[in-house]
């Protein structure tokens, strides 16, 4: 019993190992969604059969060979066939396309708008206004350009008063007010409204995307 669960780990070990050199030297933030796939179905494999004595150490060594084989053919297939590439391993979406927001693409990928600005506020960017390319890649990370006046130029170097930064606040989420918000920054759907109107924007429902902030006022995105 001890003896088939030692060889049983040790089989896992070097499957393991053998996967990870097949993928490559991809940190685990490069790997794509069907990687992970890989490491979770080989980390079942291993952990369903440590334990079952019904399954025998050469039955244990042949299902992890034949995932091996398998994860080799299909990195073999996605690099001779590139076609392949975008369907196996998925492909970069551009979130923000010259500082304009890409609706289809940012639905397409099942992205929402308070996800967006959350990846964006971990890379130190608090509106998309400061975003000239947003390229989502297949690992899930947003690769960052940053909008051309955003660039750090210091208020020494122009000899002026910065003022005071200040937070953006997502007012309307897909055509929906966010009351929360707004009685966070102690303002109603009236001041919202009579704002947006003013912005040119009647019809609240057909906003995608809304930010607001006292150092920049509106930054407002319409369904497509």
């Amino acid at each position: 019993m001890d003896t088939s669960i030692t060889i049983k780990v040790v089989i896992g070990l070097l499957g393991l190992l053998v996967v990870i050199r097949l993928l490559g030297k991809k940190e685990l933030s490069q790997l794509t969604p069907f990687d992970f796939v890989y490491m979770l179905v080989l980390g079942g494999l291993v952990e369903d059969t440590i334990y079952d004595d019904l399954v025998t150490v050469w039955e244990m060594l042949y299902a992890v060979a034949l995932w091996a084989v398998l994860i080799f053919i299909i990195e073999l297939i996605v690099r001779k066939f590139d076609k392949l590439r975008p369907i196996i391993k998925g492909e970069p979406s551009i979130i923000i396309n010259d500082g304009v927001l890409d609706v289809k693409q940012l639905k397409k990928n099942k992205l929402e708008s308070e996800q967006l600005r959350t990846m964006l506020r971990q890379q130190g960017i608090f509106s998309i206004k400061d975003v000239k390319f947003a390229i989502l890649e297949p690992s899930g990370q947003l690769s960052i350009m940053e909008a051309d006046s955003s660039t750090p130029v210091t208020a020494e170097m122009l000899n002026i008063d910065p003022g005071e930064s200040t937070l953006s606040h997502l007012l309307v989420d897909e055509g929906r007010i966010e009351k929360k918000v707004l009685q966070s920054i102690g303002k109603d759907e009236k001041w919202l409204i009579d704002r947006l109107n003013k912005e040119g924007y009647s019809n609240v429902r057909q906003i995608y995307y809304a930010e607001w902030s006292k150092e920049n006022g509106f930054v407002v995105k319409i369904n497509e």
